[in-house]
């Protein structure tokens, strides 16, 4: 079973991570969400979430992917915190994935793991900052090795699919996301029931 690490600061976006935790989990992939201190963390909107633990006691544990939610100031609190900073690079120098998605990205710049690889956030972030070695993409979701960056709230699920495609492989996202019945896969069954012109049921 693969083991992921979220750690959670105040002011987080809660789309995005209890996007990352619920997807990750649906793929029967461990997860543990660790908050910076102990007791609940309050997300960017006022949604309070319960930890598992504090990150002290879940860096006791090995991870084969760390991955950083967005927000402001959830991702600054993450840059903040020299932890976070020493687990991304044990994590790179390790050869495991390290992900972050909206804001987080910058964390993975200042951690050194951005560099010499393509990668994406949301815009005035990775974009803005000095990172000659980085190749930003604006894409929704970036994938380049072990590094997996994603641009905002709106591209969570693809962020959090990838994560699962890159832990355990193209056919549990496929299945995860079947059971999502996301609109875009209705559009993708039509058209091959029906054929590209989209003329099922017409006369």
């Amino acid at each position: 079973m693969a083991h992921v690490l979220v750690p959670l600061a105040e002011g987080f976006e809660e789309l995005e991570a209890i996007s990352i935790i619920d997807i990750l989990r649906r793929a029967e992939i461990d997860v543990v969400v660790a908050g910076l201190s102990d007791g609940p963390v309050r997300a960017s909107r006022g949604t309070n979430v319960v930890p598992d633990m504090n990150l002290d006691d879940a860096l006791q544990r090995d991870y084969d992917m760390v991955v950083l939610p967005g927000g402001m100031p959830g991702a600054a609190n993450l840059n903040d915190d020299t932890r976070v900073h020493e687990l991304l690079k044990k994590m790179a120098n390790s050869g495991k994935f390290t992900g972050a998605i909206c804001a987080a990205p910058m964390v993975l710049a200042n951690a050194g793991i951005l560099d010499g690889k393509r990668a994406t956030s949301f815009p005035g972030f990775v974009d803005k900052m000095d990172l000659p070695n980085t190749n930003y993409t604006g894409a929704p979701v970036e994938r380049d090795g072990k590094v997996i960056t994603s641009r905002g709230a709106g591209t969570a699920l693809d962020f959090a699919l990838e994560l699962v495609d890159a832990l355990v492989g193209r056919d549990k996202r496929d299945e995860v996301e079947a059971a999502l019945q996301r609109p875009e896969q209705h559009m993708r069954a039509n058209v091959t029931a029906c054929g590209e012109d989209m003329r099922c049921g017409t006369t």
